[in-house]
């Protein structure tokens, strides 16, 4: 097995066997990466403390001695941003961030996410490096409420028309995740 080792977080709803996620967990596992791909429990309507709680056990389960790069998609985004407000500690060398859902618009069915946390130094004192991937009309976050995002984590960037970045637009299969996280430089702005 690798030294280097993965974390995807899903969102509401969980992601599915169409999900770019989900391809990318099975890419990733084909080449002997160590990856964590855990399904929160009720993704229909969670509540943040319990999913925080079952974040906690799966990074305390992934080796100490292995590089972390954490992906995630939606409110798999949020539950990042939480968990990294908690965090004493750099835990992952790597985070990026996909598609996270507005700070400023209450999901009804996640409402125990908001306010979401959104402090730099959260970030940058839990990950090394940190990426902010949108699109430019992604229905659940406006391009002028993700400048909340962009403000957090640098590099950013912003994917024309890609809607939620999800399988329901067209995002099955998606290489250049899976270029970012097989490179061993610095994350890639060319999508």
């Amino acid at each position: 097995m690798n030294g280097q080792s993965y974390l995807i977080l899903h969102g509401l709803g969980g992601s599915g066997p169409d999900h770019w996620q989900t391809w990318l967990a099975n890419e990733l596992a084909q080449r002997n990466f160590h990856v964590s791909y855990p399904t929160f429990s009720q993704f229909d309507s969670p509540d943040k403390d319990v999913w925080l709680e079952e974040l906690h056990s799966v990074v305390k389960a992934i080796p100490t001695d292995h590089q972390l790069t954490v992906i995630t998609h939606s409110l798999g985004c949020l539950l990042w941003l939480h968990y990294a407000a908690i965090q004493p500690k750099r835990i992952a060398e790597q985070v990026i961030l996909v598609a996270p859902p507005s700070p400023k618009v209450i999901i009804p069915e996640a409402k125990t996410f908001y306010p979401v946390p959104l402090k730099k130094n959260n970030l940058s004192r839990s990950a090394a490096e940190t990426l902010f991937v949108h699109s430019s009309n992604d229905p659940y976050c406006s391009m002028e409420d993700a400048k909340n995002y962009q403000n957090l984590a640098h590099p950013s960037i912003v994917i024309p028309n890609a809607g939620h970045i999800n399988s329901n637009s067209r995002h099955g299969k998606w290489p250049w995740m899976l270029d970012q996280c097989l490179t061993n430089e610095k994350i890639s702005l060319n999508i």
